[in-house]
């Protein structure tokens, strides 16, 4: 996942135990009526997006992420900012995000809009774009519930707090996702999405560069990839844009190479080679590396409730006719 990818994460109460009025009105089949051809449209729009740009599997997964665990799964994040609003996209955290989830979403909107006008929201795109792509590049299929209206709030200055970091200790990790309703073993299984995508060198040179008195690199990365990292990152001060695939084996394939890079000192960023040591997390992560069964099972179960986490029913949202504004002017 891309930059402080470590942000991969999200929320909430198990599906199976709790569903909230807001969640009970969500169906598979939403807009089998109203716009029957939905999943054919946004399928097609992610294929030629994905052959095309190989990076928008994890940008949208990184995207998908970013939107639900500030106002919950409602497109906020989607909203561009005016003269009026400095918006969630352009808070600090959001800045590094890649612009190819942002298209691909915007490209099904219009695909959609010109099918179905006024029906689809794009939250319920970004959702099932998400899980579409995990799918396309490997990943396991879980069902995406539709009939969630888009947010009528986008602030930038909600996002501070709301996003885990690279640098945390594992203490602080738990700490955030138990906050967000997640088991320590749903955090593991929901950090596997760094099978795919890169983060940006400054995420992780503390971790290459001047680490300690005695060693250069942090002794828990292997010693011949530190110093490739170093080589690779040689220039990030300057050129910011440099960046590392988060899985070095497979970084196109969704799989469980994350997890046996952890075991190996092949993981990039500090909190996720924490896990492979952590007594709290070690378990899950020898499941998952010797298992990608296991991994996928659990992953889509984390996925499928992350999707509905905090979203919005009836009045609470609309169906934004444009994904990067809403409906009505806010000033």
């Amino acid at each position: 996942m891309g930059s402080h990818s470590c942000c991969i994460l999200i929320l909430l109460l198990s599906v199976s135990s709790y569903l909230s009025k807001s969640e009970s009105k969500l169906t598979e089949n939403y807009y089998q009526e109203s716009c029957p051809r939905f999943q054919e449209i946004v399928k097609n729009v992610i294929t030629e997006k994905q052959l095309t740009a190989p990076t928008t599997a994890a940008a949208t997964i990184r995207l998908f992420f970013h939107d639900c665990v500030v106002e919950g799964c409602d497109a906020s994040l989607l909203i561009a900012s005016n003269a009026f609003n400095k918006a969630e996209r352009d808070a600090e955290d959001n800045l590094s995000l890649p612009g190819d989830g942002f298209d691909v979403v915007i490209r099904a909107k219009t695909a959609l809009e010109l099918e179905c006008p006024n029906i689809v929201s794009c939250s319920d795109i970004l959702s099932a774009v998400a899980r579409d792509l995990v799918t396309m590049v490997g990943g396991p299929y879980y069902p995406v519930r539709l009939g969630r209206k888009d947010g009528l709030v986008s602030d930038a200055s909600r996002v501070p707090g709301n996003l885990a970091r690279p640098n945390m200790t594992m203490d602080q990790i738990i700490a955030y996702f138990g906050s967000k309703g997640f088991t320590v073993q749903e955090m593991v299984a929901l950090l596997g999405a760094h099978t795919i995508g890169f983060s940006h060198c400054g995420q992780f040179s503390d971790r290459i560069f001047n680490y300690s008195k005695k060693s250069d690199s942090d002794p828990a990365c292997y010693p011949k990839y530190a110093e490739a990292l170093r080589k690779l990152c040689a220039n990030y001060k300057k050129d910011e844009t440099l960046s590392a695939f988060n899985d070095v084996m497979t970084p196109g394939k969704f799989d469980n190479m994350y997890y046996m890079n952890l075991q190996r000192g092949l993981g990039l960023l500090a909190s996720d080679q924490a896990m492979a040591v952590d007594s709290r997390t070690k378990p899950f992560v020898e499941l998952y590396a010797s298992n990608q069964a296991a991994f996928f099972k659990d992953f889509a179960k984390a996925m499928e409730k992350v999707s509905v986490y905090k979203i919005k029913t009836g009045k609470k949202g609309e169906v934004r006719r444009r994904c990067d504004a809403f409906n009505t002017l806010k000033t």
